[in-house]
């Protein structure tokens, strides 16, 4: 009989993802119905948040378990979809009806040794790789504001930044700030996508942290796409 990993939905104020699920006990599923009460408190957010969205993130308890073709199964009497995943283990959770009504269960397509299921909201990305820093502090603060929503201990929270997370084997090119006529390379370091993650496997990822400051406008422009921008907040 398969394991369950418990998901609860504590709040704890990364948002860098808004709402992050408790640690589960090892486990080979977690139950939708669980999952879809974590992820629909972004959908019923009624204040601004169109530079966000909203991921179901899955974290292997294995260092290296998360590899290529790995999917988040959605399993129920009449539900059944395989939901892909990104190279930081996130995917889009539909929020459906059926699948509620029929206590359908989330899995892996494969054995991750136990797995974590986080919700995860992160700001939206642009094509172009070129972000406004006025759009950047907008969506943090669109963040900040569902963080206050879903957890009231966030209300002293100050947005300061955001973090630029690339891919583990890719190449992160470079991360300019253009400001004043004058342009900077920002320092790339190795880190967490998300605060307190720095104990799970997959958290050794190239990051670049941008602090607002008394910075008021400028661009910070990416050479090849982050996998995530991630607000920050103190």
């Amino acid at each position: 009989m398969m394991r369950r990993a418990h998901l609860t939905a504590c709040v704890t104020l990364l948002l860098t993802a808004g709402l992050a699920v408790a640690q589960p006990r090892a486990g080979e599923w977690v139950n939708y119905r669980d999952a879809y009460r974590a992820m629909v408190l972004f959908d019923k957010y009624g204040g601004p948040k169109n530079l966000l969205q909203n991921h179901l993130q899955v974290l292997p308890r294995e260092k290296g378990a998360l590899g290529q073709g790995v999917q988040l199964l959605m399993q129920g009497k009449t539900v059944q979809a395989g939901l892909a995943l990104d190279a930081l283990g996130r995917t889009t959770l539909p929020l459906l009806k059926a699948a509620y009504d029929e206590n359908a269960v989330l899995a892996p397509n494969r054995a991750l040794g136990g797995f974590t299921v986080k919700p995860r909201v992160s700001l939206a990305l642009r094509a172009d790789g070129a972000y406004d820093v006025t759009e950047l502090r907008a969506a943090c603060e669109q963040a900040l504001g569902f963080a206050r929503y879903a957890d009231r201990s966030a209300g002293s929270r100050q947005c300061v930044g955001v973090r630029l997370v690339f891919h583990k084997d890719g190449e992160a090119g470079s991360v300019r700030l253009r400001a004043g006529g004058a342009e900077q390379a920002l320092p790339m370091t190795r880190g967490a996508a998300f605060a307190g993650d720095a104990g799970d496997a997959g958290a050794d990822l190239p990051v670049v942290t941008y602090r607002f400051g008394a910075q008021p406008a400028g661009q910070v422009v990416t050479s090849s796409a982050p996998l995530a921008i991630v607000p920050l907040f103190e």
